[in-house]
């Protein structure tokens, strides 16, 4: 006889959740992890320092105990204006184990954007390097409710004014070193606050959470096949995406960050030999630095170098000169919606026997998810259908996951457009091909990447606008070799005016941030549809041709 099927669910346990099964996700456990079973093991180089995994800890304790006895505490926004030096490294950690969240700020960025980003994300803090006190006093003056700020001294940097109320090694010494922080209570609490480039208007705060920032730091491990105690040269600035999350990535590793202020090739020639680097990230601009540096930098690095690169695709020129200087090559997509990388180019060996070019052609596509990315699509934006694996059919790049943001802040209708349908929208455009690599084709929402940075072409119309000898002005990416694309201005004057190309030019510079500043004018008038909108395509096809 058939026995009686039950209703009720035979694995549930009376106890259900609790401490000793179940605790939040957050990258946080990783450097706790390190201290203890590599106490000795170097973490951080920085010039002449160095700092242990143990000493690295007891820092970032202390900062944390610091950041309570200033009032700072859950969801507090803690700003951060640094290059890559040990404070950014242990303020990934410091700050949520405060509670608080990170909010690293673009250094290359003008005042007016710094102070929106001050003012929006509400920081309470801002840690700051001298060598940008010009534009942070530029922006706080700005600001009606103004954050505590804390120098962060650097003896290698001698230029730049003291602005803050107390410096950072003097605000780490009144914390606790043996400070009892916390997990997050709800894995999900925000971790982070990055803003995007913003394409109309201002720039849109980006939320990611500590289970996501603890799932993409092990992906980047699966992704890249790390193995254990990395040496990770901080080419990558920490700023963008919290660093693709690799600051959590190599304390699971219990690896060494050696960090690099500036991104000089001889800095980074020099590191890599000194110190046996194994692992760095960067723009397509890194690698052409490195490949087109001078061949007394490139000898004596007799171990293989493992990089990864986001943004256009490496030319090959380029990843033939990474081979030869044994350098291994890997290439990313993403964006801070989803923690920095979240689709890889998962490389075959089988295509190490094609041509560089086909190797080449296989690289630039931006390829499959990141491990721990539930889902990647190329679909239909209004049916949410996915394009046929044709490598024609154009939809647009979708993800659904962990490794998803939270939403934007302050900013509920900008959130459920970008979730419409239950994906999140990148608003990239792209192809799929057979074997079920992505493949970007366009970008919908007029992001000029150069050279790993995100340039709004509208924020550059905006400007040039403003220009009393401008009529009409509409700007589109335009290949570059080293940067991988710049911007292009196409201006039609008003009648009589008299100016030169290098005028606009700098008019854009003087007006906003210079990375932003169009490299190339083209005078004339604009292609228009019938109903007088500007033809954004026709622009980019012109700009290709330039």
């Amino acid at each position: 006889m058939a026995r009686e099927l039950s209703s009720s669910n035979q694995y549930s346990t009376d106890l259900g959740k609790n401490a000793a099964n179940y605790s939040p996700l957050s990258p946080l456990t990783f450097i706790e992890r390190a201290a203890s079973v590599y106490p000795e093991r170097c973490a951080q180089i920085y010039g002449d320092i160095r700092y242990s995994w143990a000493q690295t800890y007891r820092r970032c304790r202390r900062f944390a105990s610091a950041l309570k006895q200033h009032g700072i505490g859950t969801d507090d926004t803690v700003a951060l204006m640094l290059p890559n030096v040990p404070a950014m490294f242990e303020a990934h950690y410091a700050i949520p184990m405060a509670g608080a969240v990170i909010h690293g700020l673009n250094i290359r960025l003008d005042a007016a954007a710094i102070a929106f980003q001050l003012e929006h994300g509400g920081a309470r803090i801002l840690f700051t390097d001298r060598e940008f006190s010009a534009v942070v006093s530029a922006a706080l003056a700005q600001l009606e409710r103004k954050p505590l700020v804390v120098d962060v001294d650097d003896a290698s940097y001698a230029g730049g004014e003291s602005i803050g109320q107390i410096e950072y090694e003097d605000f780490l010494a009144g914390g606790d070193p043996e400070f009892e922080w916390q997990l997050p209570a709800d894995e999900w609490q925000a971790i982070a606050l990055g803003y995007t480039s913003g394409t109309t208007g201002d720039p849109k705060g980006v939320v990611t959470h500590h289970r996501g920032a603890q799932l993409n730091a092990v992906s980047n491990v699966l992704a890249w096949n790390m193995g254990a105690f990395p040496v990770y040269l901080w080419t990558l600035p920490m700023f963008h995406c919290n660093g693709w999350c690799f600051p959590w990535t190599i304390a699971a590793l219990n690896g060494t960050s050696v960090c690099l202020r500036a991104v000089r090739a001889d800095d980074i020639f020099q590191a890599i030999k000194s110190h046996r680097v194994s692992h760095l990230c960067g723009a397509p601009i890194v690698m052409s630095l490195m490949a087109n540096a001078d061949d007394e930098l490139k000898q004596g690095i007799e171990h293989e170098v493992n990089i990864m690169t986001a943004a256009s695709a490496p030319p090959p020129a380029i990843l033939e000169a990474m081979a030869r200087l044994n350098f291994r090559v890997t290439h990313t997509y993403g964006l801070t919606e989803v923690y920095g990388p979240a689709v890889v180019c998962s490389w075959h060996d089988d295509w190490d026997a094609l041509p560089i070019a086909e190797q080449a052609e296989m690289k630039a596509r931006q390829g499959v998810r990141y491990p721990m990315l539930e889902q990647l699509v190329v679909a239909d934006p209004k049916t949410l259908e996915p394009v046929p694996r044709d490598g024609a059919t154009i939809g647009e790049i979708m993800f659904r996951g962990n490794i998803v943001m939270k939403g934007y802040l302050k900013n509920p209708a900008a959130s459920r457009k970008a979730f419409a349908g239950g994906y999140f929208h990148s608003g990239d455009l792209a192809v799929c091909h057979p074997d079920g690599y992505i493949e970007i084709k366009d970008r919908s929402k007029d992001i000029i990447i150069s050279g790993g940075e995100n340039i709004s072409s509208i924020e550059i119309e905006k400007t040039l606008y403003r220009h009393p000898a401008v009529l009409e002005a509409a700007v589109a990416a335009m290949p570059d070799d080293k940067w991988g694309e710049t911007p292009c201005a196409f201006v039609t004057l008003h009648d009589n005016a008299e100016i030169s190309e290098q005028d606009i030019i700098d008019y854009c510079r003087d007006n906003m941030a210079r990375f932003m500043a169009p490299r190339k004018v083209v005078f004339g008038p604009l292609p228009k549809t019938s109903t007088g909108k500007i033809q954004k395509f026709e622009l980019r096809q012109r700009a290709k041709r330039l």
